[in-house]
């Protein structure tokens, strides 16, 4: 019988029946390998001479004890990992070029060992006279760090096995490499493998292991997304080039909640905590003006405001521009639909430009009415109140609909000082945090009590 050959693509899993430079699926280039085919299964005479070891099974009631935690004493990115670094754990950190995700973790790595976490920090994109340079300009240069430099896996392996460390860095899982696998460093094989051996040595071994991931342009981990199923969990670090802010912000979390995120602020020694990044959104607002419109939402278990800003202007294209940073520019093309087919205002002939002011990244529905109100604000050149803040999901029937934590996201306004909020009817207020509330039930009745439109 001829033997039937099987090829697979490494970075989407598509299968072939023969090879090519380039997967029709995804677009990779030398991605496909040949698999080799799965046995019929065993024989009667083999099941009968090697039987496995029998697994233990539990009751879904039983009770264990939560997994013990270490504090790095960096409040922000304590709350992100859920409460500590957890043994054993394995955590991949992605983020753009320069964005500061060596310069964290080496502040990082400096907290853990100065409470006591026996650290390595391996570098594989420095020498260690680069890194011993940051640390000192970080005012780190005496923190217990053991520091190394290489990129073989095989390697590195021997030598944490050799220090049984508590906490193992490696920057970044990119530049590793296996001299078992026959590919480039930075390849889809090469990475898989490499995530592969580090995270099985953690769960062997009760290290946790830190891995830095670059990122493509679309913002995801380069690499196969295996890589990221593979780890306990996933953080990404954000931020624009021309902000100080950075965010911290947990995608995947087995140890704790996901989407959680930490505030940081990029000085000239270092990254700084922010424990009140409402406040810290907010520091550069000046007075009302049209467009201007504050949000009240909820990044994991806290309340975070920010700033909306909307621009509206009549177009010299035939051709109209719709440019959006720090929301989704598809849910911005049905606000507008939602307002034109609802409401009856167009926005045809007109460039759109909205913006999330502090490099923030907005992700949850309840800005829809924030962002109706922006708009609105700019096109009829009318400013809302500056003590006023607007949250709200807009459905495509122009209803409101209430949003979750509503209360927690009136005390979190209260608290900053604002007296009033525009809130979708319906939802559970509580007391209203002391705020004077503006409900309404549908964008039509928003825009007519609010701009005497519609």
């Amino acid at each position: 019988m001829a033997k039937t050959l099987s090829f697979s693509c490494t970075a989407c899993g598509s299968s072939f029946s023969k090879w090519s430079g380039r997967c029709d699926a995804c677009g990779e280039w030398n991605s496909i390998v040949e698999e080799k085919p799965l046995s019929a299964g065993p024989s009667k005479k083999s099941l009968g001479a090697k039987r496995g070891t029998k697994v233990p099974l539990h009751d879904l009631a039983t009770h264990e004890a939560p997994p013990p935690r270490n504090t790095s004493g960096l409040g922000e990115l304590d709350r992100v990992l859920g409460g500590g670094l957890v043994n054993a754990s394995a955590i991949l950190v992605g983020g753009d070029p320069g964005i500061g995700k060596s310069t964290l973790l080496l502040q990082a790595a400096a907290k853990f060992a100065q409470h006591g976490v026996r650290t390595v920090y391996v570098s594989g994109e420095e020498a260690s006279a680069q890194v011993r340079m940051r640390a000192q300009r970080l005012g780190l240069a005496d923190a217990p760090v053991k520091l190394a430099a290489e990129t073989n896996l095989r390697d590195i392996l021997t030598t944490l096995e050799a220090e049984k460390p508590d906490l193992a860095i490696i920057d970044s899982i990119q530049t590793m490499w296996l001299d078992t696998v026959d590919s480039a460093p930075g390849s889809v094989s090469q990475v898989r493998a490499s995530a592969h051996e580090l995270t099985t040595f953690a769960k062997r071994t009760g290290t946790a292991v830190i891995l830095v991931g670059h990122v493509t342009k679309e913002g995801q981990i380069a690499g196969p997304r295996v890589v990221e199923h593979m780890v306990d969990t996933v953080l990404y670090f954000e931020g624009e080039r021309g902000h100080q802010f950075r965010i911290l912000r947990a995608v995947k979390n087995r140890f704790g909640p996901a989407d959680e995120i930490g505030v940081f602020e990029m000085t000239g020694a270092g990254l700084a905590e922010v424990t009140n990044p409402s406040a810290l959104f907010l520091s550069e607002r000046g007075e009302p003006a049209p467009g201007s419109v504050v949000f009240s939402g909820i990044e994991g278990t806290r309340p975070v405001l920010c700033e909306f800003q909307a621009l509206v202007a009549p177009s010299p294209h035939s051709q109209p521009r719709r440019s959006v940073l720090g929301w989704d520019s598809g849910r911005l093309a049905m606000i507008l639909a939602v307002l034109e087919a609802r409401c009856g205002i167009p926005f045809a002939g007109l460039d759109v430009y909205l913006n999330v002011a502090g490099g923030m990244k907005i992700t949850e529905p309840a800005a829809d009415l924030a962002v109706a109100a922006a708009l609105l604000s700019a096109r009829e050149d009318a400013a809302l109140p500056a003590d006023c803040v607007v949250f709200g999901e807009i459905s495509l029937s122009g209803a409101l609909r209430p949003v979750s934590q509503t209360e927690n996201r009136l005390k979190e306004a209260q608290k900053l000082g604002f007296t009033s909020a525009m809130v979708p009817s319906g939802g559970k207020t509580g007391r209203g945090a002391g705020l004077a509330l503006r409900q309404m039930g549908d964008l039509t009745g928003f825009v007519g009590e609010v701009f005497g439109a519609g």
